[in-house]
């Protein structure tokens, strides 16, 4: 009873230090605003300017891409960016709506041929269970797992979305969208945009091609100005007036819906026929994809405008803020938030100085829907699909980068593997799939590099110094074989290097084996497990084995897993032998040279010393 006692109370312990290890601040923003001055707020608001004059155009075009109402796009640009600074350690990202995650909502629900009811009556809680996953993806540290998610995928992923945005938005450029029938992938997108070639129009190409053309023209030769919006202006009203001059223009061009106070309510996720956990279970899939992508976007953006700004961030805090928006986002008319890489990017271009540049920001954008509902009529329903479908197209070219996709192609083959797969994968399958394989595959491509710990024989010259022992030389000792391992000794490499370890035994001459440590990391049960099967193997052919340069962390987790015992086995604690030596940050040889003595003794050999020389800066270089 007292065993089991101790045991739970060690388990506790255990427990609650991890729980310290990942606590987050819940209000880093009163961190980020100390010695706050007036001149900070004027850099602040005058960047709040520019971010809402692209947000709530753009938050509209996300919304199309998802194909929602353009509210959801604009509220959830406003309820980000106020909600976001509170929790995030980054200064300069700014959160809402993406392309990415957009088209991402797109490819679930039109693989499920969903109806328009259907798909809003489930966004509250899509969008919940995504803020959800964030928050304790944060918890979990889950964010530094985007280190192991390469940036192969990323392209791959990021231009097969690119490709999807511009072929999907080619029913509204030619106003076909009333007979094109849904589809979840490149190629049936492109199947029915072909199949639909004889009722193109040519009134909305032409708004939609100019609209385009006037916004690249003005993005190279106006930078300064907020393009985006002002391309969409200038659209609506050229399409205004021509459709007062023309009929047959009013009826080709299409405009988007208005929305009215009545629609500026909160809302909460209400249960399917089928109920909350159908509900939860259909939409549990892409809920992690998109939870998974937006966290990926947000990490990606705040690591580069840290580099630029030279301010620290903490992954795991703003992944926090990516879930604690979508939990706002939730109750209202809102869409999935992500890390915006153009608004982000132009916050910092504009000189924010602190988060409150998000939130002012955040404000303007829920200023001008208010304003918009109150207006008779309402300015978004003067906003032609057309206009709108030719700056998505232009923002997604954007997107590709020939650059980027060639250093990919051309690195290593796993590169061009990872962005092959991904990219084809994004064009067949439905996005949130297409991103689970792309990232399984490169995961599995490291787990693959990883698993192989490296195992090197090591002697004792003549002059003392510890070195590699070349495959022509003879041990010093025929009966002492001192092997290093270095590298991984997780659970995918624990059979590998028990099989590569046993291959030592067969020599008839060894009968002590030493395993230096000093080097091998991140030992777990697997590896572990392998490692008492090792000593036992060892033992039954009437050999030993002793662990040199073994870390504080090797002994705490052999000793807690019981296979210390197992290794000491044998040894007189009253004589103080023992077969475990650890690693002196002074001298790391010392442990094998301790080692080895323990070794003659086992051997019985009189041999009176063994000098092992130590060159720090050899050491330095891995050798030593």
């Amino acid at each position: 009873m007292d065993k089991l006692k101790r045991k739970g109370r060690s388990a506790f312990r255990a427990f609650r230090d991890w729980a310290a290890s990942n606590q987050l601040s819940l209000f880093p923003f009163r961190k980020s605003i100390a010695g706050y001055t007036t001149f900070d707020g004027r850099k602040d608001l005058s960047a709040a300017v520019n971010i809402a004059l692209l947000a709530v155009p753009q938050g509209m075009a996300y919304a199309a891409i998802a194909e929602l109402p353009i509210l959801y796009g604009i509220i959830c640009s406003a309820i980000a960016a106020i909600v976001a600074p509170f929790f995030a350690s980054s200064r300069h990202t700014i959160l809402g709506p993406t392309n990415a995650t957009s088209l991402m909502v797109f490819s679930f629900f039109a693989a499920g041929s969903f109806t328009m009811s259907e798909k809003l009556n489930l966004m509250p809680l899509l969008v919940l269970m995504v803020g959800v996953i964030c928050l304790i993806g944060a918890v979990l540290k889950a964010a530094e797992l985007v280190q192991y998610i390469s940036q192969s995928v990323l392209v791959g992923y990021i231009t097969g979305a690119a490709i999807l945005i511009m072929i999907n938005q080619g029913k509204h450029l030619f106003g076909v969208a009333e007979v094109v029938e849904p589809a979840s992938n490149f190629f049936g997108m492109f199947s029915e945009l072909a199949n639909a070639k004889h009722s193109y129009l040519w009134q909305p190409a032409i708004l939609g091609f100019g609209t385009l053309l006037l916004y690249l023209v003005m993005t190279k030769w106006l930078k300064a100005l907020p393009n985006f919006a002002l391309s969409l202006t200038i659209a609506a009203i050229v399409s205004t007036f021509m459709s007062e001059q023309s009929s047959d223009w009013a009826a080709a061009v299409p405009n988007f819906g208005s929305f009215s106070l009545s629609d500026l309510k909160f809302r909460y996720p209400v249960a399917s026929e089928s109920g909350f956990l159908s509900d939860i279970s259909s939409l549990l899939g892409v809920a992690v994809a998109i939870a998974f992508l937006a966290s990926l976007e947000n990490t990606v953006m705040a690591k580069s405008l840290a580099s630029r700004s030279g301010n620290r961030t903490e992954i795991n805090q703003d992944m926090m803020a990516v879930g604690m928006s979508n939990v706002a986002c939730a109750f209202t008319a809102a869409m999935p938030a992500s890390g915006s890489l153009t608004r982000s990017a132009l916050n910092y271009e504009s000189g924010a100085r602190s988060g409150i540049s998000s939130i002012i920001s955040g404000v303007f954008c829920l200023i001008a829907i208010f304003a918009f509902a109150f207006m008779s009529p309402n300015p978004v329903s003067f906003i032609p699909k057309a206009a709108l479908a030719g700056l998505v197209i232009g923002v997604a070219a954007s997107l590709i980068k020939t650059r980027n996709i060639r250093i990919c192609l051309r690195s290593t083959p796993e590169d061009f593997g990872v962005l092959l797969v991904t990219f084809l994968t994004a064009l067949i399958f439905p996005l949130y799939v297409a991103i689970f394989i792309g990232a399984s595959l490169s995961i599995f491509l490291f787990l693959r590099k990883v698993s192989r710990p490296h195992l090197i024989e090591y002697e004792v010259s003549d002059d003392g110094e510890l070195r590699e022992l070349g495959e022509k030389k003879k041990r010093p000792n025929p009966a002492i074989s001192i092997v290093h391992v270095e590298g991984s000794l997780f659970f995918g490499a624990a059979e590998l290097f028990q099989t590569q370890v046993q291959r030592l035994v067969v020599d008839p001459n060894i009968k002590v084996i030493i395993l230096r440590l000093k080097n091998a990391r991140h030992l777990d049960a697997t590896s572990v497990m392998a490692l008492r099967e090792l000593i036992r193997f060892v033992r039954s052919k009437d050999r030993h084995l002793i662990i040199s340069g073994a870390t504080r962390d090797v002994y705490k987790v052999l000793k807690s897993s019981g296979v210390l015992r197992t290794l000491q086995r044998g040894c007189c604690r009253e004589e103080g032998e023992t077969n475990l030596f650890f690693t002196s940050p002074s001298n790391p040889n010392i442990s094998t040279r301790d080692a080895l003595i323990r070794a003659q003794e086992l051997l019985g050999t009189t041999k009176a010393d063994v000098k092992i020389y130590y060159d720090p800066a050899h050491d330095k270089k891995g050798q030593s």
